[in-house]
């Protein structure tokens, strides 16, 4: 049965329960739980940390404790009963744990190490306070170190500041504002202070203290090292004054034994003094430790003879000195002891002893030795502060280890009443003896004996130092051999009070003799009483004393009879007749000194005081001995206070009239005296004495009397010092004159009341007209009434006694009202009279209501006086502060009402107005200097914003009402609104209040909403209708919003139980303010229109705040706004165009979540259905929320540790929405800069240009002015855009992509043109040309591509379930970067397969991620194709601009083919087109169309032999290239692969799957792709018959095998190719047997049949690439495979008229024919590879045609045919025309030989090179080698055709609107030209003899690719590129060997080789038939190669420019000047005509 619990309310968790049955609680140790009922060992209850869980748990696993419960039942609340602090302290270290771990988690490592140790101390000391056990004093104690520990913790970890009174926590409802802010400042000091130094008394929490701090040094000896003394010795400690050149405090001794240690054995460890009573000014004094050393044994240490063993006597040793001011900041800072080694000086001449310590701090080091290293005093010093209670309490052990006490001379600076004392110190000074009839000095030592009156020697009154015990004599050390010592040596004489009168002092004076005997002989004495005849003690002084002379046997036992001698000089002329018959007689020549101090309590050496006391001694001497009393110093005044006192009263009663002046002075000289900081502490003496011992009963009349008069002197007297010291003495006097009249009442039963009153009453006229005196003039005068002023508050209290509150009210309020407003009065009189309001207002009077009602008016019209002038602001403010704290206090009371009131009516508006004037202050002196002037501080506004805060708390209903009401006009009315709104607004703005003054902040919000509710209702009711402000009310928003916004009201973002702290006591005040808000903005009715659109920013900016019911309150404001707008302009544009605007920089900012947008859409969508509108308005709502989901996504990757990656793809996303959705030009150009930014940190620099850009292309080349915007300067739009494309530039080519700058460089060179601006043209051309140079001279890596695929809901948005291309980074393969993926997106899963994934994953809540490789493929496919276009070049077109991307997966359809798998192998090609090309704006773009193709087994096989002969081309190309003989593994392997698959599978599974009569049969439709893949297998046969020859050339010869193995299988592939094509053989007879000649290895071409024609037109490269072209080239000459001899090329359509193909060339302008206006400039070529003229790399496709060249069949085996008429070889000699020809072309090479090869190189090249202008007898060698006799003439065509049927070279077609770059001629040097012919098989032509097509070996492969042609003639220039395909020194028709394929070798000598080229040099000139011998010396007519120094000299002439090329449609405009190669074309073309007039 459960019952409801009586005691048993509140406990302790102390082991965590589980909760692990029904409706268990889960608890975890320490937690705190409430208990509601209990049965049978179990509770149910609820943790406080989730007070809405309720369960049970078991009752033994709960520690009970005691606790109030209030409100008992179901809603009872419990509160624990214990100490506050211990509350706090548990609640504090539960906050603390949890950011205690996450220090250490942040690498906060000494801070979390520093808070442990104070959770330990805070754990411990909370343990302690539990325990009970300690006295209240120690409770304190312990609180005090719990509140600094706390505070110290709180500020370290950024908590709250905890505001305190007495160590707890105060409550914010208990006080006033001022007060609670003064809380927060001083706790704030606590904290810095404690910061600094932990643990100080130092008062805390603003207690005023004005005690000086007394400073004591703690002074311990660890040990004397010495080694040569070997006797006891005393050390005497003491500190002493450098600058006054004496001792300050009394010595401290301590006795050693001669091995160093304590002679008493107890004092081992206990060797320890304080030295004590240091004032701050001590320690800035020049102070010293100094130690004496004095030994005691023999006269001389080292003379073991000098006197006899058993006499010791005292002999001075050393001295060691430490300077206080040098170790002072160490022990400060120490705070503990630190050690220090003292060395110990020994003095070198005795008689100078007592100033060693002087000369060894003046360091005159020749009157000391420095001792060995051994010696020295080992010393710790501790520096401790406050008085001596604390010291013992703080410091016990000190205490514990025997401490001497070592006292200053003199008093302390304080002087504490109970203090006894009565100290004489005596300093031994000096002496002067006679030798005495010796021959040497004497040894003296001195005696010293106290005697008491009676003769007796006092016991124990002599002490040495502290430390050591007193004893009865004194003996002095012994000077050697000195008759005028000078000991100066202090002994202190604690002799009791009451045997001082009558003691004496004897000295007697021996000398002690270094004899054997060392006996010590007696020769005089001196003595001296201690106190004179008068009373008085002996003058502090130096006295000398008479020596009178005795012997050994003299005897003192009758002191009398020298106590009647006179002792010094003053006792002698005291007592003039002594006769001369005494026993002892005065030594006149001898003397001695000692000097006295007295410090006692108790006897006076002071004569007047003596006087007054014994006043009645001497009665005609009063009035002097009362004028000299103020000469008395105040130490002796203080120590008989009470009977001057006495004395005084009792001589004003005995003659009032006589002495009552003096008395009263008197009396005010005491009485100031107590002022004085020195004896401060004997007012508490005076105050007793008043209360207990005053018995003055008549004195109160006097003393009014003697007050009056001297305030009515104060306007007549000149020197008023005697007036301003009665009025600073005015609170005693009063304390005086009311005790009087008290006693006296008493004595008369009150009589004389009414002449008491009226006395005071006058007595205050008399004050009123002191203050009311104009001072301005007269500054004694001002300093009279400042100094009434400051006494005149502390009268109060004792008026009352006599008077009633009223009453006395009434006196201060005409005091008060008597000064002269501040306006007539100066500064200084200002702050004096409001520190006497200020004080007034603090005192006991003040607290009475009914006084204040009386005093109120009159403080606050001076204030009101005051805060109008802006003066004395700090004053006033603690005056408002001390007014506010009382009347909160007194809030009960009914007065308080009226008090408020009259407040808000004198102060409020100034108050306003104040806080305005210092904010603006504030705000501009930080503007200007960066500083504030003295009372703009901080300070200041906290002051008052607290008076302003404390003052609208006080207000309620009626107050405001009657704020309200009491306005004249609306105008004013309006005012007093704008500045509080103002104030309130700047509040929040300038956050007066420290982040951490949480409790602060929040009282503050609380007042600002209550006041704003109760003005808002006088808003609406004022400012609405007809009287409409726009100012205020715009004022009253822009606060609310602001209010809303603090950072100190956002919940969410504190802890859980701070939250519920906070809502219990003040709600959710910006649900408050947000109901405010909306019912004001619903009050406004038809002028919302106003605030359209200036507050849709402030309100989306609360409605972003994250508290659901403000969002619900405010949202709807929004479509208000839309309906309003509506309304007035049709539309709502400009709440669309804010919001937007708006919302971006918010969500930036991090306001705002998806809950939000989701919220912000629906109660928006929600109101705009129900509207007329509401298309429009749904459509905004929509893209509104959408724009908000991509703003969160942007924010979400910016602020989180987001990838480079993602935050590009997420601002891309942003960009493109504000630009295509929303159309805001501006947020995109800012997004674009953003954009830009990230590219850059991420050094994406091509896509930061292409970002860059986009912001270029909005801009025109236009003088528009345009305004600052983000970082730009205000400029014209031309600047900015010639700004952007520099900046452009400049990233491109960062981002090595010079193709992108080149068009800009030339956007900008035609701008610059246009200005004549040749400077900036200059700089942008060269720029331009530096691009080019780049592009051909620098290394550029070809990026991979990956496709990406974002599946799964939990992506974001922008990449949710789509599909990216992403470009690589260089290096970065499909593994790194599938890795650098998932590392972006910890969560995703990476999907194992390329399928396109199903709807289930799309859905899901997860990540997943398909990534794999790409191919790109390229647009610019012409630029490809072109035969001489560098690699370099087509390397960037392959992977740049690149849209389209492909991936293949191959899948087998239908049953598979065990035997064949190729007949099923189908490939599912998927081609990928994005958005966008790359490179662009980012580094992927997603997919917008996939298109999936399918490709059957027969187009797979035709693609992958395809692929294979271009990469063998590509490879073949490569070593062809090589200079130096490589590594030839590579072509070893991929010849091997071919060639070993063919035999083995390869080309003979293609051959089992498709030339198959059953496949055929079936698919009849593949004839013609059957056709293509048997060319393309013969065109690999043609490809490795290459490879293997240049195999041949480079195979190291370990390898030969393996070459003879690829020959061998080789032979066999071609077999099975000649089984399958059985016309094979007829087409090749030369690789038949054995009789062809090395040359013919290769497969020859086919006869010509329709069938082949339409075979080639079919087969050209560009076809095979899908594009419908007009010329397909092909090869012509026979000899190309032998001689690397020049190609021709035909064209695909060559069976029509030549017309029709004039027009088909004009219809396609990208053919690139010799004739092409675009074409580049032409070289002549050889066969050689593109490798071999710089390209390092072929392109994979479209190269074939270069190779194939190589595999053209000899003429001599080849069928006659129309093509090859016979008989043209005789004797295998060429006809003559052709030898003519031949010198003709070669010989114009000759002047260009390469200076750079020597005659063998020249000779014998080592490897295939390029032939060209440049290197004439070099490369012409193989092309005879080659060709001597084999060169056959083809047939010319007729001139009437004139040669428009140029070559046509593949590569050169590409789509003139895609025109790369032009490129510079000087590159053209290193350009491959790859002239792609046909396959092998292809027809050479379909005409007779007379076809059109261009014959001949030399011409035939020339390309003119200039714009240039030359007449009309048929002939082509020709080429000067080279063309060396196959080896130079190839096959040798001479030799014939029996294998198909043999090894080459070298035919023809040098010799040979030079007599064959020298051939007559030809010029040309625009004459085609003219020949002009070329100048040897000329210039070569192409550029030279890179280390060529000539520049070549390009001759033109404009009659070579065809007439027809005016009609001739242009693409790109290039200039028409005559190209670089014209002059060899013209050379060539002549050769040609020559040539055919001999056939």
């Amino acid at each position: 049965m459960w019952t409801p619990t009586e005691e048993e309310k509140y406990g302790v968790v102390i082991c965590s329960f589980r909760g692990s049955v029904p409706q268990g609680l889960v608890l975890e140790i320490g937690e705190t739980v409430q208990i509601l009922e209990k049965c049978e060992g179990w509770y149910r209850g609820v943790s406080t940390k989730k007070p809405n869980v309720k369960g049970i748990f078991p009752a033994n696993y709960i520690h009970l404790k005691k606790a109030i419960v209030s409100n008992r039942g179901q809603y009872e609340t419990v509160v624990p009963l214990e100490d506050s602090i211990v509350t706090e302290v548990t609640a504090t270290l539960q906050e603390w744990a949890s950011l205690w771990k996450q220090l250490y988690v942040k690498h906060k490592v000494d801070l979390f190490y520093k808070l442990r140790h104070v959770m330990n101390e805070l754990i411990d000391l909370r343990r302690q306070l539990l325990s009970g056990h300690l006295t209240q004093d120690q409770v304190r104690e312990v609180k005090r170190h719990i509140t600094v520990r706390l505070d110290w913790g709180n500020e370290h970890l950024g908590l709250d500041l905890v505001p305190r009174k007495d160590f707890e926590v105060v409550d914010s409802d208990q006080i006033s504002v001022s007060d609670l802010y003064k809380m927060h400042l001083s706790s704030r000091q606590s904290v810095q202070q404690s910061t600094s130094q932990v643990d100080t008394m130092r008062p805390r929490h603003g207690e005023a203290c004005r005690m000086p701090v007394p400073h004591h040094f703690f002074l311990s000896l660890k040990s004397f090292t010495y080694n040569t003394i070997g006797e006891d010795t005393d050390v005497f400690f003491s500190l002493y004054d450098m600058r006054e050149g004496k001792q300050i405090s009394e010595r401290f001794l301590v006795r050693l034994n001669k091995n160093g240690g304590p002679r008493n054995p107890e004092k081992i460890e206990r060797m320890c003094a304080l030295f004590t009573d240091l004032s701050s000014k001590d320690m800035k004094r020049d102070l010293y430790i100094v130690a004496h050393v004095i030994r005691i044994g023999r006269m001389l240490l080292n003379d073991s003879k000098k006197g006899p063993a058993h006499l010791h006597y005292r002999r001075p040793y050393g001295c060691a000195v430490l300077s206080i001011l040098d170790v002072l900041q160490s022990l400060t800072e120490l705070k503990e002891e630190k050690d220090f080694v003292l060395k110990v000086y020994t003095c070198n001449n005795e008689s100078e002893w007592s100033q060693i310590h002087e000369n060894i701090i003046r360091k005159s080091s020749a009157k000391y030795s420095a001792p060995s290293a051994s010696h020295g005093l080992i010393i710790s010093l501790q520096l401790l502060r406050g008085d001596m209670e604390q010291i013992r309490r703080e410091n016990p052990m000190i205490f514990n280890r025997g401490l001497a006490i070592t006292r200053k001379l003199g008093f302390p600076d304080v002087i504490m009443p109970g203090d006894i004392r009565n100290d004489l110190y005596l300093t031994l000074e000096k002496g002067d003896f006679e030798r005495g009839g010796k021959s040497v000095q004497k040894n003296i030592e001195v005696t010293m004996y106290v005697l008491y009156a009676d003769g007796e020697i006092l016991k124990d009154c002599i002490s040495l130092g502290s430390g050591e015990p007193n004893r009865s004599s004194y003996h002095s050390f012994v000077l050697y051999h000195s008759n005028s010592p000078r000991w100066g040596e202090i002994i202190k004489l604690p002799i009791p009070i009451d045997r001082f009168r009558g003691s004496h002092l004897r000295f007697e004076f021996r000398h002690c003799s270094t004899k054997d005997k060392g006996e010590k002989k007696l020769f005089g004495f001196a003595f001296s009483p201690l106190m004179r005849d008068d009373g008085t003690t002996l003058s502090d002084d130096i006295h000398e004393l008479y020596v009178y002379k005795c012997d050994e046997n003299s005897t003192f036992n009758n002191h009398a009879l020298y106590l009647g001698l006179p002792c010094c000089k003053e006792d002698y002329n005291g007592c003039p007749n002594i006769p001369s018959s005494l026993i002892f007689q005065r030594s006149t020549k001898e003397s001695f000194f000692i000097s006295t101090q007295l410090s006692s309590t108790k006897l006076t050496q002071n004569v007047d005081l003596l006087a007054l006391l014994k006043w009645k001694a001497f009665p005609d001497r009063i009035m002097d001995i009362l004028g000299r009393l103020r000469h008395v110093s105040g130490e002796e005044i203080v120590k008989f206070l009470q009977d001057i006192l006495d004395t005084l009263f009792v001589i004003l009663d005995d003659n009032t009239e006589k002495y009552g002046l003096l008395v009263f002075q008197s009396l005010v000289f005491i009485i100031n005296l107590l002022r004085d900081i020195k004896y401060f502490h004997f007012r508490p003496v005076m105050d007793t004495y008043i209360q207990k011992h005053f018995a003055g009963a008549l004195a109160y009349k006097e003393l009014i009397r003697c007050l009056k008069w001297y305030m009515d002197c104060s306007a007549e007297l000149i020197r008023q010092d005697h007036i301003q010291e009665a009025m600073r003495a005015l609170e005693y006097l009063f304390k005086f004159i009311v005790q009087s009249r008290i006693l006296y009442s008493r004595a008369t039963c009150g009589m004389e009341e009414e002449q008491f009153r009226s006395s005071i009453q006058e007595l205050f006229q008399s004050i009123r007209f002191v203050l009311s005196l104009d001072s301005r003039n007269s500054e004694t005068l001002l300093f009279t009434q400042a100094a009434l002023l400051n006494s005149f508050p502390t009268i109060f209290d004792e008026l009352l006694q006599m008077f009633t509150v009223q009453e006395v009210a009434e006196f201060v309020r005409g005091t008060l009202g008597s000064m002269p407003s501040t306006v007539h009065i100066g500064q200084s009189m200002d702050v004096v009279k409001l520190q006497s309001i200020a004080r007034t207002v603090d005192s006991r009077l003040f607290s009475f209501s009914e006084s204040r009602r009386i005093l109120l008016p009159v403080v606050l019209h001076h204030i009101h006086l005051h805060l109008r002038q802006q003066k004395e602001l700090l004053i006033c403010s603690g005056i408002l502060g001390s007014i506010f704290s009382i009347v909160k206090t007194s809030s009960l009371e009914a007065d308080v009402m009226e008090e408020v009131e009259m407040m808000v009516e004198s102060l409020l508006d100034v108050l306003l107005q104040t806080l305005l004037t210092i904010m603006s202050k504030s705000h501009a002196q930080e503007a200007v200097r960066g500083q504030r002037c003295p009372q703009c501080t901080a300070e200041i506004t906290g002051e008052y914003v607290s008076c302003l805060l404390s003052l609208l708390r006080q207000m309620c209903d009626t107050h405001y009402q009657h704020l309200l009401d009491n306005f004249q006009s609306k105008d004013e009315l309006k005012e007093f609104l704008l500045k509080i709104f103002c104030v309130f607004r700047n509040l929040m703005k300038m956050s007066v209040f420290p982040r951490d003054w949480m409790v602060m902040r929040l009282l503050t919000s609380n007042i600002i909403v209550t006041t704003v509710q109760y003005l808002s209702s006088a808003l609406h009711k004022n400012f609405t209708e007809t009287d409409f402000d726009f100012k205020v009310w715009n004022s009253y928003f822009s606060l609310a919003v602001l209010f809303i916004n603090q950072p100190s009201l956002q919940l969410e973002i504190i802890t859980s139980a701070k939250r519920k702290k906070i809502l219990d006591k003040y709600g959710d005040m910006r649900v408050m303010m947000a109901y405010e808000l909306f019912s004001m903005w619903q009050n406004l009715g038809e002028h919302k229109i106003h605030f359209i659109p200036g507050m849709i920013g402030p309100f989306l900016g609360v409605t972003l705040v994250p508290q659901p019911e403000v969002r619900n309150i405010m949202i709807p404001i929004f479509h208000d706004m839309m309906d309003w707008e509506q309304r007035k302009n049709g539309n709502f544009k400009q709440v669309e165009a804010e919001l937007i605007d708006k919302l971006d920089s918010m969500v930036s900012e991090g306001k705002g979540d998806e809950s939000y947008r989701e919220l912000f859409g629906l109660l928006l969508l929600e109101k705009v259905e129900q509207e007329t509108w509401r298309e429009t308005g749904i459509s905004f709502v929509t893209s509104v929320t959408r724009l908000m989901e991509r703003l969160l996504d942007y924010r979400d990757c910016m602020k989180g540790e987001e990838t480079e990656n993602k935050k590009i793809g997420c601002t891309v996303n942003l960009m493109n929405f504000y630009k295509s959705e929303i159309n805001k030009e501006e947020m995109y150009i800012r997004y674009i800069h953003k954009l830009c930014d990230m590219h850059l940190q991420a050094e994406n620099y091509t896509e930061a240009a292409f970002t860059l850009l986009l912001y270029c292309e909005l801009l025109q080349w236009e003088e528009r002015p345009l305004r600052e915007f983000l970082h730009y300067p205000s400029q014209t739009e031309w600047q900015r855009k010639e700004g952007l494309c520099r900046k452009i530039i400049h990233y491109f080519n960062k981002g090595k992509s010079w193709e992108f700058g080149i068009p800009l460089c030339r956007e900008l060179a035609c701008q610059y043109e246009s200005l004549y601006d040749y400077q900036s043209l200059s700089w942008i051309r060269k720029m331009e040309a530096s691009y080019y140079d780049n592009i051909m001279e620098q290394q550029r890596l070809e990026p991979e591509f990956f496709r990406v695929g974002f599946y799964g809901r939990k992506f974001p948005f922008f990449l949710r379930n789509k599909e990216y291309v992403c470009r690589g980074h260089d290096y970065e393969r499909l593994e790194a970067f599938q890795q650098r993926m998932l590392s972006e997106f910890p969560q995703a899963v990476a999907m194992q397969h390329p399928n396109h994934p199903d709807d289930a994953i799309l859905q899901c809540d997860a990540q997943y991620l398909q990534i794999y490789a790409v191919t790109p493929i390229p647009d610019y496919v012409d630029v490809l194709q072109m035969d001489r276009v560098p690699d370099r070049v087509k390397s960037f077109y392959r992977v740049n601009n690149v849209r389209k991307f492909r991936y293949d997966r191959p899948f087998h359809k239908g049953p598979k083919d065990k035997e064949n798998e190729f007949k099923s192998l189908w490939i599912e090609r998927t081609t990928l087109t994005l958005t966008h090309s790359l490179p662009g704006i980012s580094r992927w773009f997603e997919v917008e169309r996939r298109e999936l193709v399918e490709v059957s087994p027969l187009e797979n096989a035709i693609q992958v032999v395809e692929n294979k002969n271009q990469e063998l081309r590509a490879l073949i190309s490569q070593y062809q290239h090589k200079q130096v003989h490589g590594n030839i593994n590579l072509l070893s392997m991929c010849l091997n692969g071919v060639i070993d698959a063919a035999v083995n599978g390869g080309i003979a599974r293609y051959q089992e799957a498709f030339f198959d009569k059953d496949y055929i049969t079936k698919h009849p439709g593949d004839a013609e792709k059957i056709t293509q893949l048997k060319e393309l297998m013969q065109e690999q046969v043609h490809v490795l018959g290459v490879g293997l020859a240049v195999h041949e050339k480079f195979v190291h010869p370990e390898m030969r095998p393996l070459h003879k193995k690829l020959i061998d299988q080789f032979q066999m592939m071609r077999a099975s190719l000649y089984h399958e094509f059985p016309g094979l053989d007829k087409l090749s007879p030369a690789c038949s047997g054995t009789s062809t000649p090395r040359g013919n290895v290769l497969a020859s071409h086919s006869p010509m049949s329709p069938e082949n024609i339409k075979m080639t037109h079919r087969h050209s490269p560009m076809n095979l690439m899908g594009t419908g072209r007009h010329s397909s080239s092909s090869l012509s000459s026979h000899a190309s495979s032998e001689a690397g001899n020049v190609v021709m090329l035909g064209d695909s359509s060559m069976g029509e008229a030549p017309e029709d193909l004039y027009h088909h060339m004009q219809a396609s302008p990208s053919s690139s024919s010799l004739s092409s206006t675009h074409s580049a400039p032409s070289q002549m070529i050889t066969s050689a590879p593109s490798s071999a003229r710089g390209s390092p790399s072929l392109p994979d496709k479209y190269r074939h045609a270069r190779e194939m060249m190589l595999l053209l069949p000899t003429h001599r085996d080849r069928p006659s045919s129309a093509m090859y008429p016979a008989a043209i070889l005789e004797n295998g000699q060429l006809p003559n025309f052709q030898r003519a020809l031949f010198q003709q072309v070669v010989g114009s090479c000759k002047p260009c030989s390469d200076p750079n090869l020597s005659v063998a190189e020249k000779a014998v090249p080592a490897a295939p090179s390029s032939w060209s202008l440049d290197s004439g007898a070099q490369e012409a060698q193989p092309f005879l080698s080659a060709h001597m006799g084999h060169i056959l003439a083809p047939p010319v065509p007729p001139r009437s055709l004139h040669g428009h049927y140029s070559l046509h070279f593949d590569a050169f077609h590409h789509p003139l609107g895609d025109t790369p770059p032009a490129l510079p001629a000087r590159t053209l040097r290193k350009s491959p030209l790859h002239p792609i012919p046909a396959s092998p098989t292809s027809p050479q032509s379909g005409l007779d003899g007379s076809n059109s097509t261009l014959s001949g070996s030399a011409s035939s492969g020339v390309s003119s690719l200039s714009e240039s042609n030359f007449g009309h003639s048929s002939e082509a220039p020709p080429r000067t590129d080279t063309m060396d395909s196959m080896p130079s020194q190839a096959w040798n028709a001479d030799e014939d060997l029996e294998p198909p394929y043999l090894p080459v070798h070298y035919s023809l000598s040098e010799s040979a080789v030079l007599d064959s080229i020298k051939a007559q040099p030809c010029r040309s000139h625009s004459a085609p038939g003219c020949v002009i011998p070329q100048d040897p010396m000329d210039p070569p007519a192409l550029p030279p190669k890179p280390y060529h120094t000539r520049l070549p000299a390009l001759e033109h002439d404009e009659g070579v420019l065809l007439r027809e090329d005016a009609d001739r449609p242009r693409g790109l405009h290039r200039k028409a000047s005559l190209p670089p190669g014209s002059a060899k074309e013209e050379q060539a073309r002549m050769a040609w005509e020559h040539g055919r007039g001999e056939q």
